[in-house]
């Protein structure tokens, strides 16, 4: 569909009336045609089989993932062998109702499953273990607070995980709870739990005053290395230092405070040194950075990727030289082998795809002597399946959206260079681009900043991937574009927008839009612009620099990063991008905020946000709105009751879908 009524032809032999009439007639067929189109888009995208978690057997043999819908809340464990003729068989634990499982994690003899399960007790997610062929399940805990990412010993005696006792977690993503009475006096630290299997014992061996938020077992099971904070945990992430942990005495010792952040703490396999990524990174569990080792005490310390132009999300050690890196690169992923030697990579792996194996959604996981690995794979033309098999060399394991079809304009990826740097994004177009016609284009900015877009089937409706399909039926033109302050071109390229929010990244981004113009059948005059969290900042401050853009969808955005510091639960993350806190320099904060120059809009906006959000607080978005309505802008804020910075309702996530649509249709159709 073109996103247009058809035009009033010309005709003599029709009366003036009649030909109103069929004009007429066809606009009202059109539109219900679009709204068909869209109510099957969303049952489409809603009936995805999305799989997350993924696990690969550490001999190869087994694969494990969650397995879930789009539209749906309940999460189920699900295993499959890896060679011959697999068949996909889910965990059947015991539950009253729906589940949500999490974080399957495998024994290192490759026999037993553990995995966080909810089945039977509603919110309390307890750890189960299984046979590798999904049966006799049988719970092995009775916690009482949150509880997260299981690692067995290597000796297989032992089973460690997160642990918050008596309280809830999960991260700033989650709604965040109600605050009365006196504030701060209560703070829960997720601290390592050690389960003994054998024995059922469960002591918690990481100090109380410490917020754990990654971990990895020492090859002699005796230490832990891991990334820790006092707490708060959820504002503390951005100045994490990497410990080492006793297991016996329960103390931590602090052995590399990092002047960035640090995430994905690793032993070598002899135990003589740690791997980290140390970087510029805006959101715990999204990481990227360069890859640096340092002995096991601290002292030498290296960045082995000093100049490399990607980001590494993850990485595993082989051998005591060498490390297998997964890396962001461009709008995609790779996966290169690196050798400590001379610091040189070898690709190994290229796609437009995105995988990471730790942090938030891991889809990719290894065999223990990396030759093997699994991952969950998609395209934004192609549904998400499990793969397996030889690194690069994967096949196909699961086949349950092989009905489904790409019912938008099929994707490309497009460059264009900007102030000396090379720029990457994505456009899909409509699903139909008739020759000669121009069509409306949408600008979807990513969040973070640190983050990247790569290639990824649009069913996700928390992340806000679905309204990439919706608009391309609909008939936009989607651009989405991956600018300074991305990953996957460097650490000097992710670092690029500090104190600069909204200025190099903004010129980027309408360079973009200049490229995509002459490339495409795109309508100049009927450009839109959206994102959501930095992306929400950044629409907010988009249409308060320029008035080339009809219409805006601004979600959890910031209207103005001096008040913003005070309100938000995460507010340690603002230091490495504006350089000090806004008591220190408000300039620097007011600068980049959009309120300061919000006489100049003229672009209609809808706001949308979380009624709990802890990132970008719906006080935020009130300010924006309510400057906006005082000046007589159309504008429309919409607060979402229960949901924080990550949607969960599906109800409210289609609504959210519905609104955005409509509010494009309203003003550039």
């Amino acid at each position: 569909m073109s996103g247009r009524c058809p035009r009033l032809a010309v005709n003599s032999g029709v009366c003036q009336d009649d030909r109103m009439k069929h004009f007429l007639l066809a606009c009202l067929l059109s539109m219900s045609l679009k709204a068909q189109n869209m109510q099957h888009l969303t049952e489409q995208l809603g009936k995805t089989v999305l799989y997350s978690d993924v696990a690969l057997s550490p001999d190869g043999a087994h694969v494990a993932w969650v397995q879930s819908t789009a539209a749906a809340t309940s999460k189920q464990t699900y295993v499959s062998g890896t060679s011959g003729n697999p068949r996909a068989v889910m965990v059947k634990i015991p539950t009253n109702g729906d589940r949500t499982d999490f974080d399957p994690a495998w024994s290192p003899d490759s026999k037993t499953l553990a995995v966080f399960s909810s089945g039977g007790e509603k919110e309390q997610r307890q750890l189960w273990m299984v046979n590798a062929d999904g049966s006799s399940p049988k719970k092995i805990t009775s916690l009482n607070g949150y509880a997260a990412r299981p690692r067995w010993s290597h000796d297989g005696k032992q089973i460690a995980f997160l642990y918050i006792q008596g309280a809830s977690g999960g991260g700033p993503l989650m709604a965040a709870p109600a605050t009365t009475g006196v504030i701060d006096t209560a703070i829960h630290n997720q601290r390592i739990a050690v389960l003994n299997v054998d024995t059922g014992q469960l002591r918690q061996v990481s100090p109380e005053n410490l917020h754990i938020y990654d971990y990895e077992w020492s090859p002699d099971d005796k230490m832990f290395v891991a990334t820790a904070a006092p707490g708060p945990g959820d504002n503390n992430w951005w100045i994490a230092q990497i410990y080492t942990i006793d297991v016996a005495k329960i103390n931590a010792t602090s052995i590399y405070k990092p002047s960035l952040q640090v995430a994905v703490p690793r032993w070598s396999p002899d135990g003589k040194s740690i791997a980290f990524i140390e970087g510029l990174m805006s959101d715990e569990g999204f990481h990227g950075g360069d890859l640096v080792t340092m002995s096991a005490d601290g002292r030498d310390v290296m960045n082995r990727t000093p100049s490399r132009k990607t980001s590494v999300n993850s990485f595993f050690w082989q051998t005591a030289g060498q490390i297998l890196l997964i890396e962001y690169e461009g709008g995609g992923s790779a996966i290169s082998e690196l050798s400590l030697s001379n610091n040189s990579a070898q690709t190994i792996w290229k796609g437009p795809e995105g995988i990471h194996a730790f942090g938030n959604f891991p889809d990719f996981s290894l065999s223990n002597d990396g030759k093997l690995a699994a991952a969950e794979l998609s395209r934004y033309n192609s549904p998400p399946e499990v793969f397996a098999g030889p690194l690069g060399e994967w096949r196909q394991l699961t086949n349950n959206n092989a009905g489904l079809q790409a019912n938008w304009g099929k994707a490309e990826s497009i460059e264009w260079t900007n102030e000396g740097s090379n720029i990457q994004g994505w456009v899909v177009p409509p699903v139909k681009v008739e020759c000669g016609q121009k069509y409306p284009m949408v600008v979807l900015i990513h969040g973070g900043p640190s983050s990247v877009t790569t290639s990824e089937w649009p069913a996700s409706f928390g992340m806000s991937r679905a309204i990439i399909a919706a608009l391309s039926v609909r008939g936009y033109y989607v651009l989405l574009p991956n600018p300074r302050g991305s990953y996957g071109q460097g650490e000097d390229f992710t670092r690029a927008n500090v104190q600069d929010f909204g200025g190099g990244d903004l010129r980027d981004n309408l360079a973009g839009i200049d490229a995509s113009i002459t490339k495409y059948s795109i309508d100049p005059n009927r450009l839109g612009v959206m994102g959501w969290s930095y992306g929400g900042f950044m629409t907010m401050w988009t249409v308060t620099q320029t008035n080339r853009f009809r219409a805006a969808v601004a979600g959890a955005g910031i209207a103005n990063w001096q008040s913003y510091y005070g309100q938000n639960l995460i507010d340690q993350w603002m230091i490495p991008f504006f350089g000090a806190s806004v008591y220190d320099d408000p300039a620097v904060y007011e600068k980049s905020s959009p309120i300061h120059f919000i006489k100049k809009v003229k672009t209609p906006t809808l706001v949308i946000v979380g009624e709990r959000d802890a990132e970008c607080p719906a006080s935020q978005s009130y300010e924006f709105w309510h400057a906006l309505k005082t000046l007589g802008v159309p504008t429309k804020l919409i607060i979402y009751p229960g949901e924080g910075h990550l949607f969960i309702e599906p109800k409210n996530q289609a609504d959210r879908m519905d609104q955005t649509v409509a509010w494009f249709d309203k003003y550039l159709q």
